[in-house]
């Protein structure tokens, strides 16, 4: 089955954030995930996702600093204790939105790369202690270097590794078939390697990260192998529409079943 969440930090995008949520909910979506919540009070959002009838799949943990340049804290020498503080807010939050997974960003390169895993392992197995009285899962994702220059989790295999080395139930790979494409390509052939730990998809169509049907991959068919994988979780709606046209989501039609069409 396939359960498409929608990502409100890419869609809708000529809306109000707060604006998102009932759009979301008109076009059939059940779920909804966004990178941060954290310029809004939790129980505000909390009662927006229960107007429209939503659950919140997912967000991320604080990168730090984003407006200047930070793009996660967990695998930052020297960082620790800022991490702690960021998790700490997460998993306020999620337990506030019921939100049963959160994705920690590894952050830039800024060392030796085996210093720089060796703490992002201390730091995850950290917040995997920490998450596990929340019930709540921990997710990284390998994020390539053209749209992220530097980022340090920049490889499937390696977060893979490191989810394996770790061995906790509640630490698992978010799995972004955009970025898997431009990392590595071979896409199908990864998603089937690594299903085992898998615990969150997200979907764009490269080159240009658009809808399913407008890029390079054929999505059909790996909506179809995913099926056939028995994968059952959220499937992220990550992508840029192509066009402010609400046709561009009409290649969803049929796996939300909304009586709202796009002509």
């Amino acid at each position: 089955m396939i359960n498409l969440a929608a990502n409100l930090s890419f869609l809708y995008q000529q809306e109000n954030f707060l604006d998102r949520f009932s759009l979301a909910a008109r076009d059939g979506f059940k779920g909804v995930e966004y990178l941060f919540p954290y310029e809004w009070e939790a129980t505000d959002l909390k009662l927006i996702l229960d107007d429209n009838g939503l659950s919140q799949v997912l967000f991320n943990v604080s990168p730090g600093n984003w407006d200047v340049g930070e793009r996660g804290l967990a695998s930052l020498t020297g960082r620790e204790q800022d991490f702690s503080v960021a998790l700490s807010q997460a998993l306020d939050y999620a337990a506030t939105l019921q939100c049963p997974r959160l994705h920690v960003m590894s952050g830039l390169q800024n060392g030796e790369p085996q210093e720089q895993r060796s703490v992002f392992t201390k730091n995850l197995a950290f917040a995997s202690e920490k998450a596990a009285s929340y019930d709540i899962d921990l997710l990284i994702e390998p994020i390539n270097r053209q749209d992220m220059p530097n980022y340090f989790l920049s490889d499937v295999n390696l977060a893979a590794d490191i989810i394996h080395d770790l061995n906790r139930s509640n630490i698992g790979l978010q799995f972004d078939i955009y970025h898997c494409q431009r990392i590595h390509g071979n896409v199908t052939q990864h998603f089937l390697k690594h299903q085992p730990i898998i615990k969150h998809i997200q979907i764009a169509n490269p080159p240009y990260r658009n809808e399913p049907d407008a890029g390079e991959l054929n999505f059909s068919y790996l909506f179809d192998e995913i099926a056939k994988a028995g994968y059952s979780g959220w499937i992220g709606c990550e992508y840029i529409p192509s066009s402010n046209d609400p046709s561009t989501l009409n290649w969803a039609n049929d796996f939300l079943n909304s009586e709202y069409r796009h002509d």
